[in-house]
């Protein structure tokens, strides 16, 4: 039998690892379309959203609940950690360069750092949050919670992992080397599934705020940065319901896995 940390790390990596899943698809495919790179990510956005209401916030609530025996107090705790949640993101975007293809560099000036590593740290700043939220869930002692958010979050790193992939290549990487990045951002996961479980299983008083934390971090990279990215062409009609099917199918995921 693991330790809830173990486990945390393994369901990150897994999770992470999915990425080169998607990511060998460019081997088969040189260059997405604006239209599908838009709806492949406004999927994944739709199962992060999924995952922060049903995997994160709803257990966040009811421990927080049973600690504070106070639905003020849990309101409390889940409303703050959220917002911390998505302070943490925004601090971390200010201060670390970074790059993404749609709406260019974001963060201090880094001329003498590539572009290349630019958009790494852009893709890494999203991966850890997911990767922290899994590992919350395992961290939580619920291991049916930990599977689901693993499953859920390596589904919709599947289409990330091609979405980026197939970036890479479009700005004159090789395949082998876009293949390679797009696998070590997924694997980053591993980290944030390790600095969750810790948190949650190492201080039980911390449980409900990790898991709040966790979900506004992802709440900050769906609302601030996927969906912009995926509305700012003409296919915002169809990438509204791909973010609608990605939320089912991880709904879907969590009610059979329940």
């Amino acid at each position: 039998m693991t330790s809830p940390i173990v486990d945390g790390i393994l369901g990150g990596l897994c999770a992470g690892l999915a990425t080169g899943l998607g990511a060998f698809g460019v081997y088969s495919v040189r260059e997405l379309s604006r239209r599908a790179n838009d709806l492949l990510l406004a999927c994944a956005a739709g199962v992060m959203l999924a995952a922060s209401f049903f995997s994160l916030l709803a257990p966040s609530i009811e421990v927080a609940r049973e600690q504070t025996s106070s639905n003020a107090g849990a309101a409390f705790v889940v409303c703050t950690s959220v917002l911390c949640g998505a302070l943490a993101l925004t601090l971390a975007h200010r201060s670390i360069p970074h790059e993404h293809f749609g709406t260019g560099r974001e963060g201090p000036a880094a001329v003498h750092v590539r572009r290349i590593w630019l958009f790494v740290l852009a893709i890494s700043l999203h991966n850890l949050p997911e990767g922290m939220a899994v590992g919350v869930g395992f961290g939580a002692g619920d291991a049916t919670s930990g599977l689901s958010l693993a499953v859920g979050i390596g589904l919709q790193n599947i289409p990330e992992g091609l979405a980026v992939a197939a970036s890479l290549v479009s700005i004159g990487y090789g395949r082998t080397r876009a293949f390679l990045i797009s696998l070590g951002t997924g694997a980053i996961e591993a980290v944030g599934g390790a600095a969750g479980a810790a948190a949650a299983s190492w201080v039980a008083a911390l449980l409900p705020w990790a898991l709040g934390f966790a979900a506004g971090a992802m709440l900050f990279v769906i609302s601030g940065e996927i969906i912009p990215e995926t509305h700012r062409g003409d296919s915002k009609g169809a990438a509204t319901y791909a973010l609608l099917a990605g939320f089912l199918v991880m709904t879907g995921l969590g009610i059979v896995l329940a």
